[in-house]
């Protein structure tokens, strides 16, 4: 067996977790719509339509992506990085314009490259590896980001179809208002 073989028999696992990843993401899971199915056409007013006990879609789009950014936080060794509060996990603004909703999409999509270029570097045996900071594996975890995408992604479905059938308290006169996700402190409208 060559070097090369070797070290693509030692990858197996990666391989196949890749694909899943990319599945969901992109598209071609036997489930149904990926992440990006599910985002593609989404507009500013759906993807800030409020429910009382939900999370706007935008607000998911970030979770997912925060997620994405934890799992490469510890791919590189942090055990002290920690989603602990709700600004890190969904966001700072719930209702978003058109330029912030491109700018979740583009670092949704930027997460998810980072995550599979961060992978294609690892074997089989990083797997079974713990990740900082937990008590659970890297396999463990990179599963629990497929099955949390696949959750969210059904409710990003879900509220899209809300929001097209009901009126919401999004105003379509103020889609080129800001919102807070690029608040700078200084209190400026922008």
């Amino acid at each position: 067996m060559s070097k090369e073989q070797e070290i693509d028999q030692n990858k197996v696992l990666v391989t196949r977790i890749i694909n899943l990843l990319n599945a969901g993401f992109h598209g071609g899971a036997w489930h149904g719509p990926s992440v990006l199915e599910a985002v593609k056409t989404i507009t500013p007013k759906e993807a800030s339509y409020k429910t009382p006990t939900v999370h706007t879609a935008a607000e998911l789009i970030y979770h997912i992506t925060s997620w994405r950014i934890f799992c490469l936080k510890k791919f590189q060794g942090d055990a002290d990085y920690l989603i602990d509060d709700d600004k890190k996990n969904f966001g700072p603004a719930a209702k978003v314009d058109q330029f912030e909703l491109e700018t979740l999409l583009m670092e949704l999509s930027l997460s998810h490259d980072e995550l599979v270029k961060e992978l294609q570097s690892k074997d089989d045996d990083f797997l079974n590896e713990i990740v900082p900071g937990t008590e659970y594996t890297y396999y463990t975890l990179i599963h629990g980001v497929i099955q949390h995408d696949l959750y969210h992604t059904g409710q990003i479905i879900l509220l899209k179809k809300m929001a097209n059938a009901s009126k919401s308290d999004y105003d379509e006169d103020d889609e080129m208002t800001s919102s807070r996700y690029f608040d700078d402190g200084l209190g400026d409208a922008f």
